[in-house]
C-alpha cells in the first residue's frame, strides 16, 4: 500500500470526522446508556402504594395477616437482590448458612421470615462487609411497595355503609396531601359472610389483588375450621400445611431459551452496528464524493493519484469511519457491563459469553470488515455516477432499503430462538452474508458454513471490487452524463477510462 493511498484515506476520514453529525452521532449510544437509568429513575415510582386497612374483627388479625405479607413479599425482593450480589461477587462464603447466600432458587414464605427475624437486610449486608468491605458499595435494597397508613379516628367511627363518603377526600385530596391508593374494610362478620369492600384511586394493581385475595382466603379457612371444632392452634397449623418445593432454576442467562437470546444479543447487536455505522458513513463519503464532482475537485485530485488509488482510499477511510464508531460504542458497552452496576450492567454481561470463544471473535471481526466494505463499494458507486444530492437519492434510498431488508428477518429469528430457512437463505446471499452470520453465531451455525459462506463473500467482495472499480474510474469525469442501463453496464465492461492518464 503507497503513501497516497493512505493520504487518501487520511483525508477522507478527517472530511468526515470533521462534521458535526459524526460527532453527534457518536455520541448518541453513550448519552443514551447515560440518560437511561436516570430517565428510569424518574417513570418509576418511588412512593409506595399507600393503603389504609379498615379491620372490623376482633383484635385486627385480618390486617395484621396482611402486613405480614407485605413485609414476606418485601423481604423475598430483598433476598433476591442479595442473592445477585453474593453472585456477582462470588461472596457465598459470608455466610454459608444464610437463604440469601443460595441464588437462582425460590426464598419460600418461612425462609423469608427467618431473614426477616435474623436481622433482614442490615445483617446481611454486615456479614458480607465482613469479608468484602467494598462489595456493598452502591447496593440499594428494594423499596417496599406497599406501606399501611394509619386510619384516622374520624373514618374508624364512621358506619360502614357510609365509608364511601368518608373515604374520598382521601383517595382524591383537594390539596397537595398524597392522595390514598388503597383503601380495604373488612367488616366485623367476616367468616359467617365473605364480603369485604377495597376502594381504589385507579385501576388496581393484578398483583396486589391477588396477594390480597391469598390472605383473605387463608383467614376465611380458618375461620372456617374454628367453627368445625378445631382449635384457633390446629386451625392455624392446618393452614400453615403445604408441600416444601424447593425450586431450582439456571442460572441468570442459564435456561435454553435466555441463554439463547442472550448469546444473540452481541452478535446481533454487532450485525445493527454494522448496518447503522454502514449507513451513516457511507451516506456522509457519499455527499463528500458528490460534492468533489459537483464543484470540479476531483480533477484536482486526479492529477496527483490514480482512480485506483483514490478509490482505495476512500475505502480505508470510510472503513476507518465506520470501526472508530463501533469502538467508541463497543468502549461504552464495556463500561456499562464492568464498571456500573444495575439492571443493564447485568443484561450485558451475559450478553458478552460469546467473546469466550476465539473462533467467534474472529469470525466477527473478519464479517464485520469484509461486509462493510462490500457494501461500502456501493455507496462509493451510487456517488460517483451522481451530480447532485438529488441525483444520489434516486440510487441510495432502493439500495438502504435493500441493505435493511434482512434485519427485520434476523430480530424475528432470534426472538423465536430458531433459525429458520429465511435466515439460513439470507447466508448465502453475498450482500446479505455479514448480517446474517453475524445474527447466527449467537444461534449457533457449524463451522463449514461459516468458512463456505467467509469464501463466497471473499469472492463476491474481488468481483465487486473489480467490476465496480471500472464504473469507478469510468464515471470520474463524467459529470453532467446521467447514462442509462446500457451505458451503466457499458462502463462496467470497459477497460478505458474516461479520461486521460495523469
Amino acid at each position: 500500500m503507497n503513501a497516497r493511498i493512505l493520504i487518501v484515506a487520511a483525508r477522507e476520514f478527517r472530511q468526515i470526522a470533521s462534521t458535526r453529525s459524526f460527532w453527534l452521532t457518536l455520541l448518541i449510544l453513550p448519552l443514551a446508556l447515560a440518560i437511561g437509568p436516570i430517565t428510569q429513575r424518574f417513570m418509576n415510582k418511588d412512593d409506595p402504594d399507600r393503603i389504609m386497612l379498615i379491620d372490623r374483627t376482633p383484635g385486627g388479625t385480618v390486617a395484621q395477616a396482611i402486613e405480614r405479607r407485605f413485609a414476606i413479599e418485601h423481604g423475598r425482593e430483598t433476598m433476591v437482590a442479595l442473592s445477585r450480589l453474593v453472585q456477582r461477587e462470588r461472596l457465598e462464603h459470608a455466610d454459608p448458612t444464610a437463604s440469601w447466600a443460595t441464588h437462582d432458587r425460590w426464598y419460600a414464605d418461612a425462609e423469608v421470615a427467618r431473614f426477616l427475624a435474623a436481622g433482614g437486610v442490615t445483617n446481611a449486608l454486615a456479614r458480607i462487609r465482613a469479608v468484602s468491605p467494598a462489595a456493598t458499595d452502591g447496593f440499594e435494597a428494594p423499596k417496599a411497595e406497599q406501606r399501611v397508613v394509619a386510619v384516622p379516628a374520624r373514618v374508624a367511627a364512621t358506619q360502614d355503609a357510609r365509608l364511601d363518603a368518608a373515604l374520598q377526600p382521601l383517595l382524591r385530596p383537594a390539596g397537595k396531601e398524597k392522595a390514598l391508593d388503597y383503601a380495604l374494610l373488612v367488616p366485623a362478620d367476616f367468616g359467617s359472610a365473605p364480603a369485604v369492600r377495597l376502594w381504589s384511586n385507579g385501576t388496581p394493581s393484578p398483583r396486589f389483588v391477588g396477594g390480597l385475595q391469598d390472605v383473605l382466603t387463608g383467614a376465611l379457612r380458618q375461620r372456617f375450621l374454628e367453627r368445625q371444632g378445631l382449635s384457633a392452634t390446629t386451625a392455624v397449623t392446618a393452614q400453615a400445611i403445604a408441600p416444601a418445593l424447593t425450586v431450582t432454576t439456571p442460572p441468570r442467562g442459564g435456561g435454553t431459551r435466555e441463554r439463547m437470546l442472550m448469546r444473540s444479543v452481541l452478535p446481533m447487536a454487532a450485525s445493527y452496528m454494522l448496518m447503522m455505522s454502514l449507513l451513516l458513513s457511507g451516506s456522509w463519503m457519499l455527499q463528500g464524493t458528490v460534492e468533489e464532482r459537483s464543484n470540479k475537485l476531483i480533477e484536482t485530485v486526479l492529477a496527483c493519484v490514480s482512480p485506483e488509488e483514490l478509490m482505495i482510499g476512500k475505502l480505508l477511510g470510510l472503513v476507518g469511519i465506520g470501526l472508530s464508531m463501533i469502538a467508541v460504542w463497543i468502549g461504552c458497552g464495556l463500561v456499562v457491563a464492568f464498571a456500573t452496576q444495575g439492571a443493564i450492567a447485568e443484561f450485558v454481561r451475559p450478553a458478552l459469553e460469546p467473546l469466550q470463544s476465539p473462533g467467534v471473535i474472529i469470525a466477527m471481526i473478519y464479517f464485520f470488515i469484509v461486509g462493510y466494505v462490500s457494501s461500502a463499494v456501493l455507496f462509493l458507486a451510487v456517488g460517483v455516477m451522481s451530480d447532485s444530492m438529488r441525483d444520489a437519492q434516486g440510487y441510495l434510498t432502493p439500495l438502504i432499503l435493500v441493505i435493511m431488508l434482512p434485519i427485520v428477518v434476523l430480530i424475528q429469528a432470534v426472538i423465536s430462538g430458531g433459525g429458520g430457512i429465511g435466515i439460513e437463505v439470507l447466508t448465502w446471499i453475498p450482500i446479505w452474508t455479514p448480517y446474517a452470520v453475524l445474527a447466527r453465531l449467537g444461534l449457533g451455525i457449524p463451522v463449514w458454513e461459516v468458512v463456505a459462506v467467509g469464501v463466497l463473500l471473499a469472492a463476491f467482495v474481488a468481483l465487486e471490487l473489480s467490476l465496480l472499480g471500472r464504473l469507478f474510474r469510468n464515471s470520474l469525469l463524467a459529470a453532467g452524463e446521467k447514462p442509462s442501463l446500457k451505458g451503466l453496464l457499458r462502463r462496467i465492461r470497459s477497460e478505458k477510462v474516461a479520461f486521460a492518464s495523469r
